[in-house]
């Protein structure tokens, strides 16, 4: 019996066993629908092993692909209830080592078919080395997912996946390693069920007419991401709208060239519009407050939308975004700041408005945004002060209002943004006194930009130097304001400094002892243009990579040596004294751009300057260095710039400067090199200015340098003792606006083809940088830099020139100097030189020039500096227009033939004779012609007073008789004033009469 008993507890524990152990299958199996304990299907297996053989692998991401249970693989996943796969998510996982990040490449095997109930595909991240999508992936006909985007295959979209009719996510987003623009569309109106579509950078060229069209048709669609697809057209209209789900738009950066299209306000259900980075134009619509659920707008970088930002705009109250810097939007922001304001929640998190037109005051409502974090107004034209109310915005953690016209004060309510991380107020004109209650709470202050362009330093920094700041800046930029005399106190704290600029702040002190201290890694020093005095402690430490300012100020004593890592080195114009040091290129192995201009340094050119391969621009000028200069040329690929004028440098240009194929600038000028110009120059193609003036080169002006440099803007080979004509080559350097060939013994004609240097006919449109040059100019020498773009000169002075003056010179519309002087050139002036407007010098003396003084130079309006002198001109010199204010007699001296004033020399005709006088006491004319001339100028005179008269009376008195308003409001104002003169002489009156009764009574 109680064997029996056994059995009947025996069998009830195996059921009950076998009932808890499916249960455990089921628990563990039912996660999201998918079983990750089940074995998989062995022809699906077999599938994906075949698929993985196809596959290159070389971080072994697919090394689990072992055994009979694919379910368990990586990036395998299957069905809970059939065991088949379902999902393949093959994405390249964020690299957590850059050399081993786990791209998968090679083929793609059909095996993939074998998977007929796979919903999910996703091979994004990879590398598959330009191989084309395969086209048998449209026949995966259950895929509801499917990405491939930045996976860098080729070829185009293949058609067959308008296949895949049951697909809801798609993203082939930069799918393509080089970008395929021969891809249609018309293969996506088979994917009725979309809802995620994401084409970026995918070259749509062909859709670029119907795009709009075809994607009308996808009803289900609530995300559409196509930028920099290359479709060019914005349709203006829609027929139909069937897109009544669409949430998210993304069409940037494709080249619309249109107005904003009205068929995009019907997209009602619209959060999320980035139409930036196109050429759209005409103004901000007022239908966008239509579009109730945006939370994002982006129109940035279009440059030509414009007008004013509708008040309409501010009805958004779910707004969080609004981009759209970069454009021509004018006006200010009062109106719609205020229809923020009227929101009762205004969610406004990022607003970037900068590099457009805005103006006016910053309106008080601004501090309603409490929901602000990001605020950006640079660039725009903003005046005034930063209202009070901006000490409201408690969540701001950005605040850009660089460049601007601030004029006004900064309000200390400013120091209670405690979640402010960034502050740029950089180049304003600010009016204003910084003191500690500015930044007495800015607890999350971590970069400081504020600067000043007023030319008076109207903002002052007044901080106690016992304030002790509740920040800890990773970034201070603090420019022409006055900081100083005294170094900040205030920074001591400040031990968390990645960059420092303190540039032009009036310093004048030294470096404290307590900066040294704080013992900062930095990437940027700038403490130019101040008054900082003493040696330069070599303690400092840099970043990788760091550049170090310390121009215009007083430092003495030796260069100094920082850390070897240094990028950019500037100490030019201090006190420094010394050699530059031998093991220069060994100290600084990676220094790129070596300033030290303008100090006392003495000795040579350091040969280590060999071991700096990575130089780019060398600057020694101004000093009284000597020696040769050392051949260390040969591997410095990116030198652009070498400025070694105003020194005792005497030898050769070395051959091996040839090999700079990058040269811009090259500046030997005011030393004592010789011989003649290397012929290795003619490889550095590319050159900007050459300046060699002012030594002992010898030799014929080398023919290449109008072949081979045709980029050339400044040629200065004055002071030399160059010998033979002037190439005409040089007539082909169309882009020189400088040409000094003075003070040398150049013989022959001037080139006629001069007059085709165009260089010196356009105006240039923007600045640009061409280092700084001294040009003789109005009889003086000046130093141009930041200007020198502006300069227009040709000078041959000081030669053996003969021959006429070109005509050919009077087409240089922009030529501003001309000199000409001490040659042996004959002829006449030409006749039209008038026509050189913007000229400013001009100097033919000591030649052999005859003729007349042309009458047109009388329209050289611009004209203030001129020397005729020393040659052989005649006749009357002209008195009219810029002629009356060059009355310097030297101007004319030593011309045999001229007369008139300001010589003494009269012109024939001019003197009169004495004749008796009539009997009414008037002398008789000395002759016919001065008599007639006399008569002429009288008639003309007394006519022009006499037109004057009728037309000065009939302007006033015809006005007043025709039309009878202004009649009436004239005499009521004369009434008016005859009243007024009444009851002032009345009083004046009043006032005698008290005085002289006082006087009796005293």
């Amino acid at each position: 019996m109680e064997s029996i008993k056994f059995s009947i507890q025996l069998l009830i524990l195996v059921f009950l066993s076998s009932i808890f152990s499916n249960f455990k299958i089921i628990k563990l199996g039912s996660c999201n629908g998918i079983n990750l304990n089940a074995s998989c299907i062995s022809i699906e297996r077999k599938a994906l092993l075949t698929f993985k053989q196809g596959l290159v692998d070389p971080s072994g991401r697919l090394s689990s692909w072992v055994g009979f249970d694919c379910c368990r693989w990586e990036g395998v996943r299957c069905d809970a209830k059939t065991s088949r796969v379902v999902k393949l998510k093959l994405r390249k996982p964020l690299a957590q080592n850059p050399v081993d990040d786990g791209e998968i490449g090679g083929e793609i095997n059909p095996s993939l078919l074998g998977l007929k109930h796979l919903r999910f595909l996703d091979l994004s991240l990879n590398n598959f080395g330009g191989n084309p999508i395969p086209d048998f992936i449209g026949s995966l006909e259950n895929l509801r997912y499917l990405n491939l985007s930045a996976a860098n295959f080729g070829g185009t979209i293949p058609p067959s996946f308008g296949n895949l009719s049951r697909l809801l996510y798609l993203d082939l987003n930069s799918c393509f390693g080089e970008l395929s623009s021969q891809n249609d569309l018309l293969w996506l109106s088979g994917l009725s069920s979309l809802k995620h579509l994401n084409l970026g950078s995918v070259g749509l060229n062909l859709a670029s007419n119907h795009w709009l069209q075809t994607i009308n048709l996808l009803p289900s669609l609530s995300n559409l991401y196509l930028p920099g697809c290359g479709l060019s057209n914005l349709p203006p209209s829609l027929s139909f709208v069937n897109l009544t789900s669409l949430s998210v738009l993304v069409l940037s950066n494709n080249g619309f060239n249109s107005s904003l299209p009205n068929w995009l306000f019907n997209f009602t259900s619209l959060s999320y519009l980035d139409l930036s980075s196109n050429a759209l134009h005409g103004g901000i619509p007022d239908e966008f407050a239509i579009l109730t659920s945006l939370q994002y707008i982006d129109l940035s970088a279009n440059y030509y939308i414009g007008g004013r930002l509708p008040r309409s705009l501010g009805n958004l109250c779910n707004l969080q975004d609004l981009w759209l810097s970069s454009n021509n939007i004018t006006g200010e922001l009062t109106e719609f700041i205020d229809g923020l304001y009227s929101c009762t929640n205004a969610s406004l998190e990022s607003m970037d408005l900068g590099y457009n037109e805005f103006g006016g005051f910053l309106p008080s409502s601004l501090g309603s945004l409490k929901s602000l974090k990001k605020l950006r107004l640079w660039d725009n034209s903003f005046t005034g002060s930063i209202p009070e109310s901006i000490g409201n915005l408690t969540s701001l953690e950005e605040l850009y209002l660089a460049k601007n016209q601030m004029n006004g004060m900064i309000p200390k309510s400013l120091g209670h943004l405690s979640a402010l991380s960034a502050l740029d107020l950089s180049e304003n004109p600010w009016h204003s006194v910084v003191t500690e209650a500015h930044m007495f709470n800015l607890t999350s202050l971590r970069e400081l930009f504020v600067s000043s362009t007023s030319p008076t330093n109207t903002l002052v920094f007044n901080v106690s130097s016992e304030w002790v700041p509740p920040f800890k800046l990773n970034y201070i930029f603090l420019k022409s304001c006055q900081l100083g005399p005294s170094f900040p106190e205030w920074l001591r704290n400040q031990n968390e400094l990645n960059s420092i600029i303190l540039h032009d702040t009036q310093i004048s002190d030294a470096v404290p002892d307590w900066f040294l201290k704080l013992d900062l890694q930095v990437d940027e020093l700038d403490l130019a243009y101040n008054q900082l005095s003493g040696r330069v402690p070599n303690t400092f430490a840099f970043q990788d990579g760091a550049l170090v300012d310390l121009s215009f100020n007083r430092f003495e004593g030796p260069l100094p040596l920082f850390s070897s890592n240094l990028y950019t080195l500037y100490l030019r114009r201090n006190l420094f004294s010394g050699t530059i040091p031998s093991n220069l290129g060994k100290m600084f192995p990676n220094l790129a751009n070596y300033d030290v201009s303008q100090n006392f340094l003495h000795g040579r050119i350091p040969l280590s300057i060999r071991e700096m391969k990575g130089l780019t621009s060398l600057s020694a000028s101004d000093n009284d260095l000597s020696g040769e200069i050392p051949l260390v040329w040969d591997d410095k690929p990116n030198l652009y710039n070498i400025d070694l004028s105003n020194n005792r440098l005497s030898g050769e240009i070395p051959s091996s400067m040839g090999s700079l194929g990058s040269l811009l600038f090259l500046l030997l000028g005011n030393n004592s090199l010789s011989g003649e110009i290397p012929s290795s120059l003619q490889n550095c193609t590319i050159m900007d200015t050459l300046d060699l003036g002012q030594n002992r080169f010898s030799g014929k002006l080398p023919l290449w340098i109008g072949e081979r440099m045709s980029t050339l803007l400044i040629l200065r080979l004055r002071s030399n003792s160059f010998t033979g004509h002037i190439p005409e080559q040089l007539c082909g350097l169309s882009s020189l606006h400088i040409l000094d060939l003075a003070e040398n013994n150049l013989t022959g004609s001037i080139p006629a083809c001069l007059g085709n240097l165009s260089g010196m006919t356009t105006d240039i449109l923007a600045a640009r940088y061409e280092g700084q040059l001294s040009v003789v100019a109005k009889g003086r020498e000046f130093l141009y830099q930041s200007t020198l773009y502006l300069v227009n000169s040709i000078d041959l002075s000081s030669n053996k020139l003969s021959g006429e003056m070109p005509e050919e010179l009077t087409g240089l519309s922009k030529l501003g100097t001309l000199n000409l002087s001490m040659n042996r050139l004959t002829g006449t002036i030409p006749a039209e030189i008038g026509i050189l407007r913007r000229l400013e010098t001009l100097d033919l003396s000591r030649n052999q020039l005859s003729g007349p003084i042309p009458p047109s130079m009388a329209s050289l309006t611009a004209l203030n500096h001129l020397n005729l002198s020393y040659n052989n001109l005649s006749g009357r010199i002209p008195t009219s227009n810029q002629f009356l204010t060059l009355d310097d007699a030297s101007i004319y001296e030593n011309n045999a033939g001229l007369c008139g004033l300001p010589l003494t020399t009269k012109c024939p005709g001019d003197e009169q004779t004495s004749r008796p006088r009539s009997a009414g006491g008037e002398s008789e004319e000395n002759d016919d012609d001065d008599g007639e001339e006399g008569r002429f100028e009288a008639m003309w005179f007394y006519g022009s007073v006499g037109l004057g008269f009728i037309v000065g009376f009939w302007v006033v008195c015809g006005t007043l008789a025709t039309k009878q308003s202004w009649r009436h409001a004239y005499f009521q104002f004369i009434e008016g004033m005859k009243d007024r003169l009444v009851l002032l002489i009345a009083l004046n009156a009043a006032r005698l009469r008290r005085g002289s009764k006082l006087e009796r009574r005293m």
